[in-house]
């Protein structure tokens, strides 16, 4: 009996020792797990201002702009404190009853990437800012890591490696970018560099200068995502098993657009297409055998560009463009067509409004070609330019981007493409509050 009965007393004294272990285990903060909490409550203020800072500039200043939904989600997770703590307590213990390295495991979520978005621009002459100005949208609001390939003049590539390399650590961890020089594969090279604008050729020749690249997207530098780049580049998923290129059309209206008046050689559809924004399969078109009007048994992609530039030369006026319009003419099974708030111009509502994709969505791409971000020709155009470009990017994005758009755009109601104002916000409002979800609420 007295072996049973001390056999008790130290079963009860162990008992004891391990409930107040685990009892003090609940109190104490693992001090990895703080760290990861405070960075990501600091990079996630990024987005939104806190829900009094919210109230009191949308009810003074913009009362009708800012949805009820979004003050609420706003107002919730900073309000259930006592739940947070009881999470974060939870996630302590969790954190010590596992190995080491299952700490690190949000930071493998964060910068895991199924699929890194290839996107190619080439910038020549005085396009230095503007393509910066470019990127910095794609990163502003895209998802998953971005791999930026840059064609540009020598004198170019150092001032981008610059510029790049001044942006702040949270920018430069979702990127990657490697510089080219401007180069030709076949025929004179200072043919195909005048052929439009300054190397606008260039982006003739990218499935043959990137051949470890399968997909990719293209755009000239005066391009502004308002949107997360993720959606167009998941428009891959909507090929056929023939399609292996997407662009928008040039225009919606033939009656006012440029090919259908004016073109000298053979173009795509109705309208033509514009090849602004190009998203390509680059192994497609590698592989792919082209009809053409010149050699009855086709021709592969890099065999094609120069004996077609010989026979439309002189036909031509938008240089590669007239020359992809030419292609995909004969072969119009190739190219997947995308609406035109993928590539909104200010054709789209110069002329009145003609995009209604961007009406009912709101612009997902700006295309600022005419050089309208430079000007005041077009000014609902240059107020989202000049504010992305100004944008500091660790700043609160709501405050910091999307109000100043919203006050400047009361400065061109009164023209053409301002009096539309949803077409330009819509999209921008509705990403930035994705954005805020994904990185706030959820997380």
């Amino acid at each position: 009996m007295r072996i049973h009965g001390k056999v008790a007393a130290i079963a009860a004294c162990f008992g004891i020792f391990l409930l107040l272990y685990f009892l003090g285990g609940n109190t104490a903060e693992d001090p990895r797990l703080k760290v990861l909490a405070e960075k990501g409550e600091e990079a996630d203020s990024n987005y939104f201002p806190s829900p009094s800072e919210t109230k009191r500039d949308v009810e003074a200043k913009f009362a009708r702009k800012v949805p009820a939904g979004v003050v609420a989600r706003l107002e919730e997770p900073l309000g259930g404190r006592e739940k947070s703590k009881t999470i974060n307590r939870d996630a302590s213990i969790n954190a010590k009853s596992k190995p080491r390295s299952n700490v690190a495991r949000p930071v493998i979520k964060h910068t895991r990437a199924e699929e890194v978005m290839h996107l190619a621009v080439v910038a020549c002459g005085n396009r230095l800012d503007e393509t910066l100005t470019m990127a910095k949208s794609a990163l502003l609001f895209s998802l998953r890591r971005i791999r930026f390939h840059i064609f540009a003049e020598d004198p170019l590539a150092p001032q981008f490696k610059e510029r790049l390399n001044q942006w702040p650590r949270s920018a430069l961890a979702k990127f990657q970018y490697s510089i080219y020089p401007i180069t030709f594969s076949v025929g004179n090279a200072d043919e195909w560099k005048k052929l439009f604008k300054p190397c606008a050729a260039q982006r003739l020749f990218l499935p043959v200068i990137l051949k470890e690249v399968d997909s990719l997207l293209y755009v000239d530098t005066d391009v502004l995502f308002l949107r997360p780049m993720d959606d167009i580049w998941s428009l891959l998923k909507s090929f056929n098993s023939t399609q292996l290129a997407a662009m928008a059309p040039e225009h919606e209206v033939p009656k006012i657009g440029w090919y259908s008046r004016f073109a000298r050689h053979p173009f795509y559809g109705v309208t033509g297409v514009n090849s602004g924004v190009m998203l390509m399969n680059l192994t497609r078109i590698r592989s792919t055998i082209f009809k053409n009007s010149m050699i009855p048994s086709g021709l592969s992609w890099e065999d094609l560009l120069h004996p077609l530039y010989q026979k439309y030369k002189n036909h031509i006026t938008w240089g590669d463009q007239d020359l992809l319009n030419i292609i995909f003419h004969y072969n119009p099974e190739c190219l997947f067509m995308f609406p035109c708030q993928w590539n909104y111009r200010p054709d789209h509502c110069m002329y009145g409004s003609n995009c209604k994709g961007a009406e009912e969505e709101g612009v997902s791409i700006l295309h600022g070609n005419r050089g309208v971000y430079h000007d005041d020709k077009q000014p609902a155009f240059k107020v989202v330019y000049d504010a992305i470009r100004e944008f500091p990017f660790e700043d609160n994005m709501f405050q910091s981007l999307f109000y100043p758009i919203q006050t400047k755009f009361l400065d061109t109601v009164n023209t053409l493409c301002g009096r539309i104002p949803q077409v330009f916000l819509k999209q921008i409002e509705k990403t930035m509050r994705s954005v805020f979800e994904e990185k706030v609420v959820q997380h």
